[in-house]
């Protein structure tokens, strides 16, 4: 009995340390030689793996960026322009400045704006509720106030405010990470350039269906009527499928679409003085006029040269 337990032993010892061998040889026989630098970018990316990269996480981003070589089509929301120039230091290139973005939430329907005609009594998710019904109101496309966008923030820059039913975004913590963005079914969250000293002008509504239904369903309702981008001289205003967009890229922040806008869908938001409506459509009027002149004396010249042909 004793013999065969120490035989037992023995041969388990010897096929464990064979086993070692082996397995310490195919380890180093395909041992996959990784770049040190991926460790330097780790370390020096913020650690959220908030995903707003487009990578499962920092070192999925670290790696990636090592494998490029560049900069050119990776970049950190949360780090901003400080890590993301330690990270090119580690890499040897240089990197784009990229304009800082901030989560905005498209939508003007408070409680005020827009009145229930349904009382929902199911889970308290968006997901949840856009897969039931179009949601407590009139308007199909608003937001659903139940919150999956605060508990998808990992910075804590999102909350909904009781009054409005709608969230609030905290531009301090907000890191543009996009997490909000995905996570709200409706789409009204959207990612946009802070702009020069935070100021900046964007459509608070995404309501696609036709004026007369978006506004009964919503008295702050985009209604597509299209005065916005007649008005806007920088071609920075679309209309489609009855709502306004406005491309930050193109936008002068002259705050003339705010004021001509019939619903007050436009909102300004950063800019040290309130927006007075009167004098700024007095300056488009003037504008108009202006123009209006200068185009009817380039015409009088025209008509004299004709009548004295003739």
């Amino acid at each position: 009995m004793t013999n065969t337990i120490i035989w037992t032993v023995a041969i388990l010892t010897c096929l464990g340390l064979l086993l070692s061998l082996v397995l310490f040889w195919v380890a180093s026989k395909f041992k996959v030689e990784e770049d040190p630098r991926i460790d330097e970018i780790e370390k020096t990316l913020p650690g959220a793996n908030c995903g707003g990269c487009g990578f499962a996480g920092c070192r999925a981003f670290a790696d990636a960026a090592v494998k490029a070589g560049n900069l050119d089509k990776n970049y950190c929301p949360v780090g901003g322009s400080e890590v993301m120039n330690k990270v090119a230091a580690i890499l040897g290139c240089e990197v784009k400045e990229s304009a800082p973005m901030v989560a905005v939430v498209r939508c003007n329907g408070s409680c005020a704006n827009r009145p229930k005609i349904n009382d929902y009594q199911g889970a308290e998710s968006c997901k949840v509720k856009a897969a039931l019904y179009g949601g407590d109101t009139g308007c199909l496309f608003g937001c659903l106030g139940c919150g999956d966008c605060v508990a998808a923030c990992a910075f804590g820059a999102l909350s909904m405010n009781p009054e409005t039913g709608l969230p609030v975004v905290d531009e301090s913590k907000c890191t543009a990470c996009g997490k909000c963005v995905a996570a709200c079914p409706k789409r009204i969250i959207e990612l946009r350039a802070k702009g020069p000293r935070g100021m900046r002008v964007f459509v608070s509504c995404t309501n696609k269906d036709k004026g007369p239904v978006a506004r009964k369903a919503c008295s702050a309702a985009c209604i597509g009527c299209g005065l916005c981008e007649k008005t806007c001289t920088h071609g920075a205003i679309t209309v489609a499928d009855n709502v306004a967009y406005i491309d930050f890229a193109k936008c002068k922040l002259c705050r003339e679409c705010e004021a001509v806008c019939p619903t007050g869908a436009i909102h300004g938001v950063g800019f040290p003085k309130p927006l007075d409506k009167e004098a700024v459509k007095k300056r488009i009027a003037d504008r108009k006029a202006r123009a209006a002149e200068a185009a009817k004396a380039a015409v009088q010249p025209e008509v004299k040269k004709e009548e004295s042909n003739g």
